[in-house]
């Protein structure tokens, strides 16, 4: 019997039945705590200030990390990785819609809806590229499969 690897909290979204919009969900959860622990390390600590390009390196590097969930869960099926991914995007630019109530000059930065194609663009160009990387490898098998026996062996001995 396999253990199955969880992500932490998992066991909060099993009436999710869809695995997609599961692991979009619990994505955009952490991806949410990322960003409001970063925007409250940023404008209630003053006294972190020298090390807010560390700060901004390592919240950057953990949503990055965070962002490749659902490609790496999903690595052999790009349209739910999408889902995924559009699912846990949606939810953090809800969350950033819900920041820009707390800290006005947030909006002035980047808006929602900005924030929301960036995160959907991304996915969508992970998710349509790995579909064609995944139609290229298909061909390519289909192609040595049917590949003549007799024609490979004989082009093996003729290069010696």
């Amino acid at each position: 019997m396999s253990a199955r690897s969880q992500l932490p909290g998992m066991r909060l979204f099993w009436w999710l039945r869809n695995r997609a919009l599961r692991i979009g969900v619990i994505t955009g959860v952490y991806l949410s705590f990322v960003f409001v622990a970063w925007l409250v390390v940023a404008n209630r600590f003053p006294e972190l200030q020298p090390f807010a390009g560390i700060r901004n390196i390592a919240a950057a590097v953990t949503v990055l990390l965070l962002m490749l969930i659902p490609v790496l869960r999903f690595r052999r099926e790009p349209v739910r990785m999408f889902v995924a991914g559009l699912t846990a995007w949606t939810l953090l630019t809800f969350t950033y819609i819900g920041m820009e109530m707390n800290f006005s000059l947030l909006e002035s930065r980047m808006g929602a809806f900005h924030i929301f194609m960036l995160g959907g663009i991304t996915y969508c160009f992970v998710a349509v590229f790995h579909w064609v990387f995944l139609f290229c490898v298909e061909a390519r098998h289909q192609h040595v499969a049917q590949a003549p026996q007799g024609a490979a062996s004989a082009s093996r001995h003729s290069i010696h």
